[in-house]
């Protein structure tokens, strides 16, 4: 099968055949149909993230079910489904209290060193990004990595909620708990950023401020909930926060994971405000606040895929997108083939799109 590969730091994504090994005990083979691309991916590509090389690459996708292996129950073939990241054992004392996304055992769901690996190139193991390497036609995953969903959600859709929209609509409903009539900061309009934006539009916020540095995402971000913009290269994020709500916003979302824009979060946040950081920041990145400001019950706390329980949340906001109530046509700025997985990096490096989408059904 076709997968992105990362062979080396700071070097462009090879688009090669990987053999791909038949499902084992609880594993699922899945045929992917598409495959978001986000900035998650791009940490590893440019070593502010480690990993082991050559890594297979993507964690955003949606598919269909073609194989699976001894003992799985979940799932069957023809099962459309959605991949993600915060695979579970369900044993773990995470697992137990709720929270699947922390995870504490999930090296016991991969294979073995002395296994046959799930991906490999000429003999050699190839490395799954994130667990999942979507970037492929193909991905062998263990039953707990996938969820189930409605045929009828298009799948180039349903592969946004993968990542994207259960990240930053969850870290507003279920890490930050958003209380309806509250004011709402979110920096950063990518996809994370949009779906954050949305999320506290369900979550029924009464001023939900848009910031960024492009123009055309401000406005996009209309279409997703927000009822205000504000140009970032352009004048003081912060400042026009504080002006704009005669004191601060009571939550503030950071979209981007950049230490200066976590920062600007915490310091737009008016007393007993919450900032929330979404965006993956580098390894060993530090940001400073104002300790003094925690003395007025302001604080900051931190969302791992927006504390989801994926199982549950991602069916949800299906239904939300099929019942008109989640914004995903918006979202997509293109779609494009494998081969192209390269300038889609580049795309979203420049700032010129929402979200890019891989298709492995000719629809691109």
């Amino acid at each position: 099968m076709r997968a992105a590969v990362l062979h080396e730091v700071g070097k462009p994504l090879v688009v090669e055949d990987l053999e791909v090994d038949d499902p084992g005990p609880r594993e699922v083979l899945v045929r992917t149909i598409a495959a978001g691309v986000c900035h998650s991916d791009y940490h590893y590509m440019n070593g502010s993230w480690s990993s082991d090389l050559p890594l297979a690459l993507g964690h955003e996708a949606s598919g269909v079910v073609e194989k699976v292996g001894r003992d799985v129950t979940y799932c069957a073939p023809g099962d459309h489904v959605i991949s993600c990241l915060s695979v579970f054992c369900g044993s773990c004392r995470n697992c137990l209290v709720g929270k699947t996304y922390l995870c504490e055992n999930t090296e016991a769901l991969e294979r073995r060193a002395n296994e046959k690996p799930r991906l490999s190139l000429n003999g050699r193991v190839v490395h799954q990004g994130l667990g999942l390497a979507a970037f492929a036609e193909q991905m062998l995953l263990h039953e707990n990595a996938p969820v189930k969903i409605r045929p009828e959600m298009p799948l180039d859709r349903a592969a946004l909620i993968g990542c994207a929209v259960t990240t930053g609509v969850g870290s507003v409903i279920r890490t930050a708990a958003v209380e309806p009539g509250s004011t709402v900061a979110v920096i950063g309009c990518g996809g994370v950023g949009l779906s954050a934006i949305s999320g506290a539009a369900l979550a029924g916020a009464s001023r939900i401020i848009a910031i960024d540095i492009h123009a055309h995402k401000l406005e996009l971000a209309r279409k997703f909930g927000a009822t205000a913009g504000i140009n970032a290269a352009e004048t003081d994020p912060v400042a026009a926060v504080l002006e704009a709500t005669g004191g601060g916003v009571d939550y503030a979302f950071e979209a981007l994971g950049l230490k200066q824009t976590c920062e600007q979060a915490f310091a737009m946040l008016r007393p007993s405000g919450t900032a929330c950081i979404i965006g993956m920041m580098p390894e060993g990145e530090k940001i400073e606040i104002d300790a003094g400001e925690l003395l007025d019950d302001r604080r900051l706390i931190g969302s791992d895929m927006g504390s989801n329980v994926f199982r549950i949340d991602m069916p949800r906001f299906v239904e939300f997108y099929l019942n008109g109530r989640l914004n995903l046509d918006a979202m997509i700025s293109q779609r494009v083939p494998l081969e192209k997985i390269n300038e889609a990096y580049a795309d979203m490096l420049a700032g010129s799109v929402a979200r890019t989408v891989i298709t492995f059904d000719g629809s691109a």
